[in-house]
């Protein structure tokens, strides 16, 4: 059986790690199957940016949060197409713009609701089959494209090392992952401007930082086991 942090030891996580971080990184503390009262004690002690993996899951936890119109939410879980009108509708933050495909609904939808997400483009730094994301290859082609998505701010990458990485892979992962901002950003795209990088979970955040993260996305290591863990 699991067993979640309590509200004293989340209050405490949280202001601890906060203490650490540079004020240029935000703390996107990710809330996915957790109940809205872990969010409402995060909130207390501080946070103001929340990720969810559902656009379901989030839009009731929104209904239910109407009474914190500061929070910012991170959609960073894999999005579907079908519901990418409901994603822009729901999340300031996109972080998972894994093909071009998606990209340009999401561009479709955020023209017809007169919306601009801030959107980072996840990127595959190392083989890895089973999750989704653009390989190098497939996003350099896209840059230019990508670049006329004038309804998206398209202004980070997201980047997940693969599952059961070494340390020395998970380390590679981000430093190519800042290389490769610090390309597109170099190459004179007219929307395309690479400012943040979105990587670092519970397990990696610190060699995540070391790299030049400008967002953390925490859940265990702030709440706990997850009741699906």
């Amino acid at each position: 059986m699991t067993v979640m942090a309590s509200a004293q030891q989340i209050t405490e996580r949280i202001r601890e790690l906060q203490a650490t971080l540079p004020p240029n990184v935000t703390l996107v503390a990710v809330t996915k199957l957790l109940p809205v009262e872990v969010i409402r004690t995060a909130y207390a002690a501080g946070v103001r940016h929340f990720g969810e993996s559902r656009v379901q899951e989030a839009i009731v936890k929104q209904t239910e949060l109407q009474d914190y119109p500061d929070i910012t939410w991170h959609l960073i879980g894999h999005l579907q197409t079908n519901k990418a009108r409901k994603a822009v509708e729901h999340f300031q933050w996109i972080h998972s713009v894994d093909s071009l495909r998606l990209a340009e609904r999401l561009n479709q939808v955020a023209a017809e609701l007169g919306k601009r997400p801030h959107c980072c483009l996840q990127a595959k730094m190392l083989p890895d089959p089973p999750k989704m994301g653009f390989d190098l290859d497939d996003l350099n082609a896209a840059l230019p494209v990508l670049n006329q998505l004038t309804h998206l701010d398209i202004c980070g990458l997201m980047a997940i090392p693969p599952q059961n990485a070494s340390p020395e892979e998970v380390q590679q992962v981000f430093t190519e992952a800042q290389c490769l901002a610090d390309r597109i950003s170099q190459s004179n795209f007219s929307h395309l401007k690479i400012l943040h990088l979105s990587m670092g979970m519970s397990g990696d955040y610190p060699l995540a930082l070391a790299a030049g993260a400008t967002m953390i996305r925490l859940g265990t290591t702030l709440f706990g086991p997850r009741p699906d863990l």
